[in-house]
């Protein structure tokens, strides 16, 4: 029903590291509220933080496909603000 250009297309997010006073790091993903992880290395919360945007945009995509037909899904560009 509706193409799946949204998997093959790569998209980049800014991923927060913060060392935790116990050890390992939190971190959230700035772009998506709720995208939030952890790990014992930053590698770990990186492989976890990269899983959390992965379900999040799943369940958003799942959304979408139930929502009115008479939306419309473009793929829009944004030029780096940074």
């Amino acid at each position: 029903m509706y193409p799946s250009v949204v998997k093959s297309t790569w998209m980049k997010f800014t991923a927060v590291f913060y060392p935790e006073d116990a050890g390992g790091f939190s971190v959230r993903c700035v772009e998506i509220p709720g995208a939030i992880s952890q790990g014992e290395s930053r590698e770990e919360a990186l492989t976890n933080i990269k899983e959390a945007i992965g379900l999040i945009l799943d369940v958003r995509r799942d959304e979408l496909r139930t929502e009115s037909p008479r939306h419309e899904i473009h793929l829009v560009e944004v030029d780096d603000v940074a």
